[in-house]
């Protein structure tokens, strides 16, 4: 186990760097060095990673490039790809690489390597045969309405990805998702859909998760209560380890596939729980977003810190977050295909590292995961850029540029683009000067990085998605916490069930709380009014 955060001796001399640039702007760094743009942007694998506008130089540069090999940065990827349980809070491995790995490459061992293909077969093949008509509903009807039931993991990221390939959906039906278990969600995914044409996939390891369950138990009841009881199995597909619970619900015995214990919700989008993107984009384009990934992953193992786009990224939030004390990261893509990659980030961020406990059980002494919050550029620059620019809260930034359009829509794309170049000068330089009203100063020195890539396809997302999932990584490792459990969901979990009896019947309640016992004599006098 190697040493976290502030406990390191390069800490205070990390810290000591800041404290020499505290005095600086960042205007100031571009003026002493005329070349600052070389020196600190990459380009790698099909992305071009622009940090010129962070506070930094390159002595607190390779200061913390030290501190990944003070963390022992190389031996945690390597544990990692061989498939040891780094995970130790769980004693599990982590291997989503090994989900998005090519034949012959190995990741976690041959028998890994052999199950993840033989499954991703199986279910491509499902994929393109719904999308072409072959699997149909129990009427002998294509499916032109597929259903997603999950939540967080099995939403979040295959949601993201559908929206966000949505130029490559042609000849494919409609997806949706749903997650939210108040039932407007489902109703409204439902609205006007037909039960002949619509199929379902539960997205659930254990499926007795509640919200999922409860999706599935309603659509279940909509479809049987229009097309009968043995039309169910025709229109139900699963992703879980619950065979039982699978036979007992009704779920088609071959539109069931895996999920492995050794992959967290949150990485699992490049395996079975990315069925659903899977027919919205075909196979083809599903392979091209694994290989994606794949190639940000050799990118990581194989290059020099100076060099690696999560190294990178991950050191530049490390700076910002402890050093710099901005606890916040925007996120701020300029193609409104993105939009939903920043509630797919909170989860992977805040999940992941949204830790207070070290890997050696003691509280943390530093601070960890920023608050992962944002929009797409445009909509945000009319919303909530104001407090970036001149509020009082600070924040770091990531801002997210594709070249070309999504949409074939240039013209527009060029204006997006003028647009988020405008503000990510302006965040730097600010405004000020004689003459200047005190409204109308901008002090600038928001830090912020530019990410630019040619077009938003397939290969692009999955190298953007694993990108941000080894720049959790790191982070994780350099404060020393598991980025791999998530206890802190589990205790409202746990409440929830205990409740939903309580609030079914109020009257029941027993030793609850004041607050609770309120809550509860409101929910008697307004349900049903």
């Amino acid at each position: 186990m190697t040493t976290p955060g502030p406990r390191l001796p390069i800490w205070n001399e990390i810290a000591a760097h800041e404290s020499r640039l505290a005095a600086l702007h960042t205007r100031d760094l571009f003026a002493q060095d005329p070349q600052r743009y070389a020196k600190f942007s990459r380009e790698a694998v099909g992305l071009s990673f622009d940090f010129s506008r962070q506070r930094l130089d390159l002595e607190a540069l390779y200061k913390l490039y030290a501190l990944l090999d003070f963390v022992q940065m190389r031996d945690q990827i390597d544990a990692m790809w061989a498939g040891a349980h780094i995970n130790t809070t769980e004693d599990r491995a982590v291997l989503h690489v090994a989900l998005r790995q090519p034949k012959g490459a190995r990741i976690g061992g041959a028998a890994i390597e052999a199950e993840v293909l033989a499954e991703r077969e199986r279910m491509l093949d499902f994929a393109d045969r719904v999308r072409a008509g072959k699997i149909t509903g129990s009427t002998g009807k294509a499916f032109s309405l597929v259903v997603n039931i999950g939540i967080g993991g099995p939403d979040l990221g295959p949601a993201m990805g559908v929206l966000a390939l949505a130029q490559f959906t042609a000849g494919g039906p409609r997806v949706e998702f749903v997650s939210n278990v108040d039932g407007n969600h489902l109703a409204d995914v439902l609205a006007g859909a037909e039960p002949a044409t619509t199929l379902f996939i539960v997205a659930s390891k254990t499926f007795t998760t509640l919200e999922t369950l409860t999706n599935a138990t309603t659509a279940r009841g909509w479809l049987a209560g229009s097309l009968g009881e043995k039309a169910v199995p025709s229109h139900f597909a699963a992703v879980s380890t619950n065979t039982q619970a699978m036979n007992a619900f009704g779920v088609h015995p071959d539109y069931r596939f895996n999920m492995w214990d050794w992959v967290g919700g949150r990485y699992s989008m490049w395996s079975s729980v990315g069925v659903s993107l899977a027919v919205a984009v075909g196979s083809k384009h599903f392979n091209e977003f694994l290989a994606g990934g794949h190639e940000m992953d050799q990118h990581f193992r194989e290059a020099p810190w100076a060099d690696s786009l999560p190294a990178l990224m991950a050191l530049i939030g490390v700076w910002n977050i402890n050093f710099r004390r901005l606890p916040t990261l925007a996120v701020l893509p300029y193609d409104d295909r993105l939009k939903r990659l920043p509630a797919y980030l909170q989860q992977l961020e805040m999940e992941s590292n949204g830790k207070s406990v070290t890997l050696d059980g003691s509280r943390v002494e530093w601070d960890t995961a920023p608050v992962i919050w944002g929009e797409p550029g445009s909509n945000a620059q009319h919303s909530f850029f104001q407090l970036l620019h001149q509020g009082t809260l600070r924040a770091a930034l990531d801002f997210l540029l594709p070249v070309n359009s999504s949409c074939g829509n240039q013209a527009q794309q060029d204006l997006a683009i003028a647009n988020c170049l405008a503000q990510a000068e302006a965040f730097m330089d600010g405004q000020a000067g004689e003459g200047i009203p005190p409204q109308k100063v901008h002090i600038g020195d928001r830090p912020s990085t530019l990410v630019m890539f040619n077009r938003l396809d397939p290969r692009t997302l999955g190298r953007l998605v694993a990108l941000y999932e080894h720049k959790v990584f790191t982070q994780g490792v350099i404060w020393g916490i598991s980025s791999f459990d998530q206890w802190g969901v589990e205790l409202g979990k746990k409440l929830a069930a205990s409740l939903v009896p309580v609030v079914q019947d109020p009257a029941s309640a027993r030793d609850v709380s004041p607050a609770m016992l309120g809550a509860l004599q409101h929910v008697v006098r307004w349900r049903g009014k």
